[in-house]
């Protein structure tokens, strides 16, 4: 079921209609998305937090040398708005954002936004969210929409003297473009995808370039062409060409790598794995490294890493995997277990993200002082990564235990925020004044989801940010077509709708 969009024009002028208020916290993809899809169906008191001084979230964020996304351009787009521009399959992180920029400014987004201010508190009282924002501003709104995102809390790996290191020191969420690269001795702690493609984008512009493994990856082969001229003609042309394409795509990851990771024993796996060890074994020719590039648990337990040109980089001259463990850092470089000081001008840290976060450190209190902090004490949950109990007219995009990894968060947020006007729209129309999911509805919700997640490749053995604090893949652990199902409509018998 879709919303269909209303006539601002109309809005409130029907009797029992109420005119909503509404806090969007975030001006990344499904921030500038709230915005535009709550202007199209007739809501236009719309005002969006952004604690940095841009938009575009984790594209504006993440500047490092090769930052690309892991998912086709044409899926990695807004359904509505198709981007004919596109310069490959896999686009890079600038034109990601150059693109969500456009979006927004089309959409007139950036009029809304008030940039280099957080949200720092959201108290419900008297049936309203009263917030406070950290210039000390305060705003009382209807409904507050969390577009605050997964990957945008840097974690910070603990390792002795850390501090003491004598040359420049960055982690790659927090990229400094003053930071030299080339003819320098690089660094680079990490093995995930921020970690792989600034290997691949650097190995040979520096005089010698160290990256330091904890654990090995499985690497998906994927080419990375240009569009031709033509293909971009033929989009600009044919708009339903553009459409054709995210579709398709669509369906290839729902009926493919969807199906294939939420069943460890699918034939879909075996052929994932397939494709890693033969993409391992074709590719490094030393056998010692290859040994070394070996992991030693399943392909896709871990998020996937794809990449079409991380072996070649990694046998580059000036390369070098180091194996062995860090023991702490030095002013000069790292030194490691077996006794070796390893000099570098500059150190990387691609450590990853602190995913348990979302919209904290905000404290959120709800009626009755129920405090998101304490709800969330163990771990964070929510019902469909959407609403939290206690906590009323307060919704998520891309919250905890939704469908992460290997997909187009755009096509996640789009599903969601179609499910949430949908629950809206019961304010408007004066059906309730409030709605939250209830306590039954979530509790049934996560014992199902934890038992669903034994049977995900992500739960066959290995150490990865996609486990909670109890071993337990913390994401959706259903086939994508599961999810756009449920999303189509709200179970109302889920919900409390009061007042």
């Amino acid at each position: 079921m879709t919303v269909p969009p209303m006539d601002p024009a109309q809005v409130g002028l029907t009797p029992g209609r109420r005119n909503l208020s509404f806090a969007v916290i975030g001006a990344g993809m499904s921030g500038i998305l709230s915005s535009i899809k709550l202007r199209e169906h007739g809501y236009t008191d719309i005002t969006i937090y952004e604690k940095a001084d841009g938009l575009g979230g984790t594209w504006r964020a993440n500047t490092y040398p090769g930052v690309a996304c892991d998912v086709p351009s044409a899926l990695y787009s807004y359904s509505f708005a198709p981007n004919p521009e596109w310069s490959h399959r896999f686009s890079a992180g600038a034109e990601i954002l150059s693109y969500l920029e456009g979006v927004a400014t089309s959409h007139g987004v950036p009029e809304s936004i008030r940039f280099g201010e957080e949200v720092v508190r959201c108290d419900f009282v008297d049936g309203r969210w009263h917030l406070e924002t950290s210039l000390g501003a305060h705003d009382v709104v209807d409904v507050v929409i969390a577009a605050t995102g997964v990957l945008h809390h840097p974690a910070l790996p603990d390792i002795e003297g850390l501090g003491s290191f004598g040359g420049r020191t960055v982690h790659t969420a927090r990229w400094d473009p003053t930071v030299p690269i080339d003819g320098q001795r690089i660094g680079i702690i990490g093995t995930g995808s921020s970690a792989i493609q600034m290997v691949a984008a650097i190995a040979d512009r520096v005089q010698a370039l160290s990256l330091f493994q904890r654990t090995a990856q499985w690497v998906m082969p994927q080419e990375n062409p240009a569009y031709t001229e033509e293909e971009q003609r033929a989009f600009r042309d044919d708009p339903t060409v553009m459409t054709t394409l995210h579709e398709d795509i669509s369906e290839m990851f729902a009926n493919g790598f969807s199906n294939a990771v939420v069943d460890a024993e699918s034939d879909g796996m075996r052929m994932i794995e397939a494709a890693c060890l033969t993409n391992l074994e074709d590719s490094v020719i030393d056998v010692e490294l290859r040994e070394r590039l070996r992991p030693d648990y399943r392909a896709a337990c871990k998020r996937l890493v794809v990449s079409p040109d991380f072996y070649s980089a990694i046998q580059h001259p000036n390369a070098g995997l180091v194996t062995d463990a860090i023991q702490r850092v030095e002013p000069e470089g790292i030194r490691t277990v077996d006794g070796q000081l390893h000099e570098l001008d500059v150190l990387v840290l691609a450590t990853g993200f602190r995913v348990d976060r979302f919209m904290r450190p905000m404290e959120v209190v709800g009626p009755a002082g129920v405090r998101l902090s304490e709800v969330w004490a163990d771990r964070p949950t929510a019902y469909m990564s959407i609403s939290i109990p206690g906590i009323p007219n307060f919704f998520m995009l891309n919250g905890p235990n939704g469908p992460i990894g290997n997909f187009s968060l755009i096509e996640v947020a789009e599903l969601q925020f179609a499910f949430i006007l949908q629950l809206v729209e019961r304010i408007r129309s004066g059906e309730c004044r409030l709605v939250s999911a209830t306590a039954r509805a979530t509790e049934a919700f996560e014992a199902t989801r934890v038992e669903a997640a034994k049977k995900t490749v992500w739960a066959t053995g290995c150490r990865s940010w996609y486990l909670d604090d109890r071993g337990v893949p913390a994401a959706w652990p259903w086939t994508f077509q599961r999810f756009r199902e449920v999303m189509a409509e709200p179970d109302v018998a889920d919900f409390h709708l009061t007042g």
